[in-house]
């Protein structure tokens, strides 16, 4: 009698594990996935996926994807510099710098991404559902990012020669730290 009761209460275990881990479907490994596709300390990464019944439209989609997530991520660390920089400033222009340097940086992203890498591109077509899902990978080198945005901070006219020093130094020390990372 035990024995049937304790067998019942494994097949019980076993049932309920098996609904429980089925709950969310079946995990599927999409491509460009793991560290290798992954921000770290020298290069913003992203992958983007594209689904049309078109595989130029899916393709556009995908390079849509992942340039808004690299220029997502270079907003955000420069807006994490900026706040870094009012943290530790102590002159009363700091703020006045700061907001010159947000709008370099949106600048930059509003004209283009500099330096940017395909790393990867995957095609896939479903002919069932007859569309083409398009998976691609970039990635910028931090190092450049900061080197181009120096140039432009350079010829923007509206930057004071001031500014143009603490923004040239601040680049230098994000610079500075993707090369001690290496």
């Amino acid at each position: 009698m035990k024995g049937l009761i304790v067998i019942s209460n494994l097949l019980l275990i076993v049932f309920v594990s098996a609904c429980v881990s089925n709950v969310f479907g079946v995990k599927v490994k999409e491509p460009f996935n793991g560290s290798a596709y992954e921000s770290n300390n020298r290069f913003f990464r992203a992958v983007g996926k594209g689904e049309s019944s078109s595989d130029n439209v899916a393709l556009g989609k995908a390079d849509i994807e992942a340039k808004a997530q690299l220029a997502g991520q270079v907003n955000t660390t420069m807006k994490q510099v900026t706040d870094q920089y009012l943290g530790q400033a102590e002159n009363d222009k700091a703020a006045d710098v700061a907001d010159k340097f947000q709008s370099l940086v949106r600048q930059v992203m509003n004209t283009s991404i500099a330096d940017v890498r395909k790393i990867g591109q995957e095609k896939y077509f479903d002919k069932k559902a007859t569309k083409y899902t398009v998976f691609i990978a970039y990635e910028i080198k931090k190092n450049a990012m900061f080197r181009f945005m120096k140039k432009q901070a350079e010829v923007d006219k509206t930057i004071t020669e001031n500014q143009q020093q603490i923004i040239q130094k601040i680049l230098d020390a994000e610079a500075k730290k993707t090369d001690n990372d290496n």
